[in-house]
């Protein structure tokens, strides 16, 4: 036998071994999990830049001084040199900026919640969403979520879309390479682990971008979805002024930024009790985007 020849032995343990892992990966990232109609769509222009609000400090040492972070299936890509080429998984393109709006048939909007879940407010989203049928999305931050496996789970039982904001809701751009992966892929180990899936989608702390977070981003199997309204709940303008800002700003398409955690959301949860049933009046579709 020549040295580089492989014992047919071994060759047939590779090939087996990369016939399965080359059909988890097409499983992975082929699935749909939101089931809603309609797709993303990269938006004509970007949004005016609004000004962030002053960010908390991040723990020290970030995610990694939280929790042990451990390899998971997503982020290992095993023997897919040995695998035939359709079964090769696919990166999907990096983005220069993040969605802002949403299409699909008729008058599609989209309800985002970020910084949960938080066992204060987040239960009395969900109750609300499923006493009306609607799904929404929760970008959730991971060292919030880690306490609260529970809220994920009810998350993808009722059908909504759980997403990836960082694991401690630090300020993007002024984070080294290294930080910015900590901080997203512990936050989606977390959920892959607490969901049963890795996410699909992700949102930079706030709207804060730059483009190690859209490269990194992309790494992991997601894409970055910003908002096309802003609530301003995070400020407590009162109730009215929130469902005002919502109703006002309702048109296909559109997404809208909420908060389920950072501070009192008691206004953001009144709020949606008031506004939600209205929009279904006024014959919006209220759903989660599709990948």
């Amino acid at each position: 036998m020549k040295k580089d020849q492989m014992p047919s032995g071994r060759r047939m343990v590779l090939r087996i071994a990369a016939a399965l892992g080359a059909t988890t990966t097409v499983g992975l990232f082929s699935l749909d999990r939101a089931g809603a109609p309609g797709t993303t769509a990269p938006p004509a222009r970007l949004s005016p830049p609004r000004a962030p609000r002053p960010p908390a400090p991040a723990p020290a040492g970030g995610p990694a001084a939280s929790r042990p972070v451990a390899s998971s299936p997503y982020r290992l890509h095993p023997m897919t040199s040995y695998a035939p080429p359709r079964f090769r998984r696919a990166l999907p393109p990096v983005r220069q900026r993040p969605f802002l709006r949403v299409s699909g048939a008729g008058n599609t909007m989209v309800l985002t919640f970020d910084d949960g879940p938080d066992p204060r407010y987040t239960p009395d989203i969900l109750s609300t969403l499923r006493h009306y049928g609607v799904r929404a999305m929760f970008f959730v931050c991971g060292e919030m979520a880690v306490h609260h496996p529970d809220l994920l789970r009810e998350m993808v039982d009722d059908g909504h879309v759980v997403g990836n904001h960082s694991w401690s809701h630090p300020l993007v751009p002024k984070l080294p390479p290294s930080r910015i992966r900590d901080e997203l892929g512990s936050t989606s180990e977390v959920i892959e682990q607490s969901a049963g899936s890795a996410p699909l989608w992700y949102r930079a702390p706030y709207g804060a971008w730059n483009r190690l977070s859209f490269e990194i981003g992309a790494e992991l199997g997601m894409e970055p979805l910003a908002w096309t309204v802003d609530t301003l709940d995070w400020q407590e303008p009162g109730t009215a002024t929130i469902v005002r800002r919502v109703l006002d700003g309702a048109a296909p398409g559109v997404v809208v930024l909420s908060h389920d955690a950072g501070g009192d959301r008691s206004q953001t949860v009144r709020a949606l009790r008031t506004y939600l049933p209205r929009l279904l009046d006024e014959g919006y579709h209220l759903t989660v985007p599709r990948r």
